[in-house]
């Protein structure tokens, strides 16, 4: 309310407030304090037909040309981090893959072994369908087990 005593006396230049009664800061509506409100107008914004699901700064560039309220991008961005959408589809959201290391060479055979499945096989006679296959990762010795 303290704002619409400075707007009335000419003292606050970049609120105003319009013919309808609706309070603008810079032509944008002035949004109140009222969290249902607030999270409204971020599901639209975040679910728009235009850009679904947009990241913080694509959500923040399109509603900050209507609206504004204090500590608007900073309550974006944390409505768009805890979207669990965003989360498991946004590649900044995705750990990153590993760095390639190489591989210590053992000093004896069988010291370090590799093992894998090999599987998609036609069906042998004992009904195995897969090869267990052991690999010596000095030697590249390799034996496989049905």
């Amino acid at each position: 309310m303290d704002k619409l005593v400075f707007i009335n006396e000419g003292k606050e230049t970049d609120f105003k407030v319009d013919e309808n009664g609706i309070m603008r800061y810079r032509g944008r509506v002035c949004v109140p304090d009222v969290p249902e409100l607030k999270k409204m107008i971020l599901e639209e914004g975040h679910r728009s037909g235009l850009s679904i699901h947009p990241g913080v700064t694509k959500m923040y560039q399109d509603l900050r040309k209507l609206f504004w309220w204090p500590g608007m991008k900073k309550q974006i961005a944390e409505f768009v981090y805890t979207c669990l959408v965003c989360q498991k589809s946004k590649i900044e959201h995705q750990k990153p893959s590993g760095l390639l290391q190489p591989l210590f060479v053992p000093e004896w055979k069988w010291d370090i072994i590799s093992m894998d499945f090999v599987g998609g096989l036609p069906r042998t006679a004992k009904g195995n369908e897969v090869i267990w296959v052991i690999v010596d990762r000095l030697t590249k010795s390799a034996h496989f087990i049905a």
